[in-house]
């Protein structure tokens, strides 16, 4: 480790913690209906777009309907992709003649892009057109990532709302996120990555004479256009198979930070938007801080072993005796470009946000630098999380750690003068329950089904189960990123992820909703010497706990078994 590499690292952290009250103000106004400087243009589009499509922005919803809303635009969304893909091969926009995405990839891909996950079980740049890059997959980018901080304000509503029956608009919300925050964002962020290299065009693919005399195919398109909302929209899917790895998508530091920064900006912000609506943004700012100290800690165990590398490599001396530990750490599966620091930086917050975009090969970290990623996506992609879901992510937890405050100074647990009652909790830990078993089921079945599970890994022991167990988490945690070592595009796999995003996205949406709804309807007390406070770096810390705890409790065995073991393994001589 070095002073650069931290400082790298202090310096992310601290644009993230200025842009967070910017953004999350911004949000605040453009959420509760009040005037922003993008209203001149923006506003007109809006209302078309409602003239349009017969929506009542004036008229609320209650929790059920807004859910069905969310759930039959996913819908809609999910068929209109599987379609374009199925037909890319007539369809323009295709100057290398793509074929038709076969049926179960096509499935995959559609759950995957409509749930903000954006696994990719295939080649952008040799499976998908140009048509289906822009049409399909980049709108995905933008409504999945709008759907998700719809959701978190409507959370938000519900616990600032005063007895009442609805928690806002799905159709409203979603319109305003897209045009008034991703849209804006897009635009702008697309200009500087062009500026910086990355490329932007509609040519077919250019096939040029390498040194050795060989033929090359430079594969090309609209990239910067999707690379830009797929970080700030926490999507992840690259127009290239490297994805940030790639020149074309990530050619230099600047667009490196850029899209680190990207990842958070928007969840971070949410935190702040939390404090303003509910009128507390101490709680908005203790919130983020239980986020940071989680984010901090994973960052720093994930430099820390890349950095240290593999003991197995070594350099010996003239008498062949060892005189330095894995020298420059392990380079192994990085650019060379990024270095240690700016990747293990990368991993950690591709997999705390939920991404997946990633600027190396996390299939290639050490046992313990590959933990901090798959743990970030157990611990429920709470860590700043994705956009909006994230947020709704983080409340439920803080609904738990209300609940246990409760029973410990031993009274009815109150959360910003709610009470906190059996149905909440219910509904938090059926959130919590629902996204392990989805992630320890599909894992085990996979691990001990050698016909179709364990037959696409390729590494054996304990690192081979890491593969499968990352992926199941990538998928169920709608992160997207994968550790490489598994050949996921089988009938098997697609079904299985797919039916893993649609469990990770939906059944994690639905409870906070109706947790949503029920403390809409409740009347606020006032506070008393009894109640525990939640603006306070006591409350961080309790926080902090409950997420790990929790985490640890549900995944450790599994985590044992892969790459704890496989570290313990490495010490002594055996690699996998």
């Amino acid at each position: 480790m070095t002073l650069n590499g931290w400082l790298q690292i202090a310096f992310f952290l601290a644009t993230v913690v200025l842009v967070t009250p910017l953004l999350g103000g911004y949000m605040a106004r453009l959420f509760t209906h009040q005037r922003t400087f993008l209203d001149p243009v923006m506003r007109p589009l809006e209302r078309q777009v409602y003239r349009l499509t017969g929506v009542d922005e004036t008229r609320e919803m209650r929790w059920t309907e807004y859910a069905i809303a969310l759930l039959l635009f996913s819908v809609v969304s999910l068929l209109v992709l599987y379609a374009l893909q199925r037909l890319q091969g007539r369809l323009p926009f295709n100057p290398q003649g793509l074929p038709a995405v076969p049926p179960v990839l096509a499935f995959n891909t559609a759950v995957s892009f409509t749930t903000n996950t954006n696994w990719q079980a295939y080649s952008g740049e040799s499976t998908m057109s140009y048509l289906t890059q822009m049409a399909g997959l980049a709108y995905h980018n933008f409504v999945s990532a709008a759907a998700g901080i719809a959701v978190a304000v409507a959370f938000i509503r519900g616990i600032a709302n005063r007895e009442q029956e609805t928690i806002g608009n799905f159709w409203v919300d979603m319109v305003r996120a897209s045009l008034y925050l991703l849209l804006p964002i897009a635009v702008i962020g697309t200009l500087v990555l062009v500026s910086q290299g990355v490329v932007q065009n509609l040519r077919p693919y250019d096939t040029v004479q390498t040194v050795e005399g060989a033929a090359q195919v430079i594969a090309q398109g609209p990239v910067a256009s999707q690379e830009i909302i797929k970080q700030f929209g926490t999507n992840g899917g690259g127009f290239f198979n490297a994805n940030s790895a790639h020149p074309f998508e990530n050619p230099t530091p600047l667009t490196n930070w850029l899209a680190m920064f990207g990842i958070f900006a928007i969840s971070s912000g949410l935190t702040y938007t939390l404090g303003s609506l509910t009128g507390s943004r101490r709680h908005g700012w203790a919130v983020w801080g239980a986020m940071a100290v989680l984010f901090v800690a994973g960052v720093t165990v994930a430099y820390w072993a890349e950095a240290r590398g593999n003991p197995l490599l070594t350099t010996a001396g003239a008498d062949q005796t060892v005189s330095a530990l894995a020298p420059g750490g392990n380079m192994e599966g990085k650019e060379v470009r990024f270095g240690i620091a700016n990747t293990a930086l990368f991993a950690t917050a591709t997999t705390a946000a939920s991404c997946g975009a990633v600027n190396g090969w996390h299939d290639s970290f050490t046992p313990i630098g590959g933990l901090v990623p798959l743990a970030n996506m157990q611990l429920g992609e709470v860590v700043f999380g994705g956009v909006g879901a994230g947020m709704y992510g983080v409340l439920v937890y803080v609904i738990l750690a209300v609940f246990i405050a409760g029973l410990m100074v031993g009274r009815t647990p109150e959360y910003l003068g709610k009470k906190i009652q059996a149905f909440e909790v219910q509904m938090a830990m059926l959130t919590v329950l629902i996204f392990s078993l989805v992630i320890l089921a599909f894992t085990a079945v996979s691990s001990v089904s050698p016909g179709f599970g364990t037959a696409s890994v390729f590494n054996q022991g304990p690192h081979g189960l890491s593969e499968l167990l990352y992926a199941y988490s990538s998928a169920t945690a709608n992160n997207g990123s994968a550790f490489g070592g598994l050949s996921a595009n089988t009938p098997w796999f697609n079904t299985t992820l797919g039916m893993a995003m649609l469990f990770g996205r939906f059944f994690m949406i639905i409870p906070p909703l109706a947790i949503a709804g029920s403390l809409s309807r409740k009347k606020v007390i006032p506070a008393s010497t009894g109640t525990f406070p939640v603006t306070t770096p006591l409350f961080t810390v309790l926080l902090v706990g409950v997420i790990v705890i929790v985490g640890a409790l549900t995944f450790f065995p599994a985590l044992s078994l892969g790459p704890v073991v496989e570290h313990f393994l490495m010490h002594h001589g055996r690699v996998f």
